[in-house]
């Protein structure tokens, strides 16, 4: 294919550039700035605030969070094996099993490292 077959790509992405670019800089021309203590106080639902926000978190909520989004997400890329199963043959049989083995690598390099455990 020609480097010219390209130009519409671009060009819809040029487009969609410049029209974030320009609702951003219009948004912020035109939005109000109407600033008070009561305004810009935090509201949540209709309750009243309670403390601070910055209260300190432990790190094992957001390492569990991570490895559950990485590891759930690699279950969707399991989708097209077993709709194309039959299709893809051994050689898409043995893809599937380099990748289930790399992930699996990966679950127990998470365990070695002890990120899992609550106890530390």
């Amino acid at each position: 294919m020609e480097p010219s077959g390209y130009i519409p790509v671009l060009l819809q992405a040029l487009v969609a550039l410049g029209f974030v670019v320009f609702v951003l800089v219009i948004t912020h021309i035109l939005g109000p700035k109407r600033h008070s203590k009561k305004k810009d106080e935090t509201f949540e639902c209709g309750i009243e605030v309670q403390g601070n926000a910055r209260v300190p978190v432990s790190i094992k909520y957001f390492m569990t969070a991570i490895l559950f989004v990485l590891f759930d997400v690699e279950v969707i890329f399991f989708y097209p094996y077993a709709v194309n199963f039959r299709e893809m043959g051994p050689q898409g049989f043995l893809a599937v099993l380099m990748f289930v083995a790399v992930f699996l690598i990966g679950f127990y390099y998470v365990l070695r490292k002890g990120a899992l455990e609550w106890d530390n």
